[in-house]
This record gives structure tokens, sequence and C-alpha cells, in this order.
């Protein structure tokens, strides 16, 4: 297994790098959709109706599936032999801004639905303030990646 693992490692690598950048554009483009459309649309009307078809496709056809091939290939980077010192920090923080970033995957689901029931009580201002979220952790998880420290 460790072979076999070892000759995909580009196309592992490669894989990985390109869900993660799907993972994050859903990131930071889901908490901006949640600002425009509590701050502009009213429960029922015409707006309303088109950012909740909006975010639900961008959590469910982009999202989840990229949040979810981040993790199946970063797993098996992880598995891959000779490609993370667990003696040293960088995995360490990498997995836990990774965890994070999970976290607050689902903390946007759950605002989603709370968009889709009208029962959101979060603020314009309080999605502006989570946006910058994902920002946070992909500099901790590039610097820890890039760096190794």
């Amino acid at each position: 297994m460790s072979e076999f693992l070892s000759d995909l490692y580009p196309w592992t690598k490669s894989l990985h790098i390109v869900s993660v950048i799907a993972w994050m554009a859903g990131l930071f483009y889901l908490p901006r959709l949640f600002v425009y459309h509590v701050e502009v649309a009213q429960r029922g009307d015409v707006r309303d109706e088109i950012f909740q078809v909006m975010e639900r496709r961008l959590l469910r056809a982009i999202m989840n599936p990229a949040m979810i091939a981040t993790w199946v290939f970063g797993l098996a980077l992880v598995l891959t032999p000779g490609i993370v010192d667990w003696s040293s920090v960088w995995p360490w923080s990498k997995a836990g801004g990774v965890l994070a970033m999970t976290v607050f995957h689902q903390w946007l689901a759950v605002r989603r639905k709370d968009l889709a029931a009208g029962t959101c009580v979060v603020s314009g201002r309080t999605f502006r303030m989570m946006n910058e979220v994902p920002t946070v952790l992909l500099i901790v998880i590039v610097f820890s990646v890039v760096l190794k420290f």
C-alpha cells in the first residue's frame, strides 16, 4: 500500500490542492452571501428564494464535495511514507487549522438552514466578521506546511 501511495504522490498532492482551492472559495463566498441575504432579503420574497437557492447549491454542490475530497486526499498524503514528520509542530498546527475549518464549515451549514427556516438571528455585521475566519485559518495552514516549523 505504501508503494502505491508513493507512486501516486504527485497526483494526490495535486488533487488535494485543487480540492482545497474549491473548498476555500466556498468558505469565502458563503458568508458573503449570508451578509447580503440578511441585509436585503425579507422572508418569502423573491430575493430570499434566490439567496436560498444560491446558498444551498454552493454548500451542497461545491463546498461539501470539496471538503470531503480535501480530507480524503489529505489523509492519503498523511499515509504516504516520508511526507509527514510527526515529531515536528507543523503537522499538528495544520491538523488543528483543518479541524477548525471543518467546524466553521459546519457552522455555516447550520446558519444556511436557519436562513432557510427564517430563524437566523445572526446579523450581517457578524457574518462579515465571520468571513475573516477562513483567512486566518488559511494563513495558519499555509505557513505550517510551507515553513514546516
